[in-house]
């Protein structure tokens, strides 16, 4: 059966727009990002909430919770091996900023990035596309290309974005999977050298960024 063209047209109008928004702040210098990004939050948030979707749609209610809880004890076994990997080859090194304010606010991050993916993202990617499987795909590489010009992230988000598009696919739960994202997330950047991925950042602030040991 064919979609709708206003169907089709809005998917594609909010998927280009949202996305396209988010690229715009991530490439923002540091001072007006951090006014916008508030904005675009909300934005991103107000396209999902305008569909009116349930919260077993959005991946918020216990649905699916109990079958995926799998998935932490998974993602500690990688970090685990990776930690080891890391200390074996001399690129371990201390968390940046290893504060609980600051990874609290990594994991709500992470979270949301969950949220953007599987709520935003791969709904109208599945329906423009017409195929599942397409459209993890799509939403891994539109995941990694966020992360660019950080080549090593890129790489990451790659992978974890099909993996996490396909298991939200499957379970229906946002919680395990940002989790999951936070803890592989910090486990990359203290297995993976900051010369490499710059703190993390991506953008702008990748290439603006300067290491300690550069600084007057």
């Amino acid at each position: 059966m064919t979609r709708p063209q206003h169907g089709f047209t809005r998917d594609l109008t909010e998927l280009v727009f949202g996305y396209g928004l988010i690229l715009f702040v991530l490439w923002m210098p540091e001072f007006p990002q951090r006014i916008l990004s508030p904005v675009a939050l909300l934005v991103t948030l107000a396209m999902v909430l305008a569909r009116r979707p349930s919260l077993d749609d959005l991946g918020l209610s216990r649905r699916g919770l109990a079958r995926s809880l799998w998935i932490l004890p998974a993602a500690i076994v990688v970090a685990i091996a990776s930690l080891a990997v890391a200390k074996h080859v001399g690129t371990l090194h201390p968390l940046y900023k290893g504060d609980f304010t600051h990874i609290t606010g990594y994991v709500l991050w992470t979270l949301y990035q969950q949220f953007l993916m599987n709520d935003l993202f791969m709904p109208r990617l599945t329906r423009l596309l017409e195929s599942e499987g397409a459209a993890v795909g799509l939403a891994a590489v539109l995941f990694a290309g966020a992360h660019l010009p950080n080549l090593p992230l890129a790489a990451g988000t790659l992978v974890w974005g099909a993996i996490s598009c396909a298991l939200f696919q499957r379970y229906r739960n946002l919680y395990v999977l940002g989790l999951a994202q936070g803890l592989l997330g910090l486990c990359f950047a203290v297995c993976v050298p900051d010369a490499l991925h710059h703190h993390l950042r991506v953008g702008l602030g990748y290439l603006r960024y300067s290491s300690p040991a550069s600084r007057p």
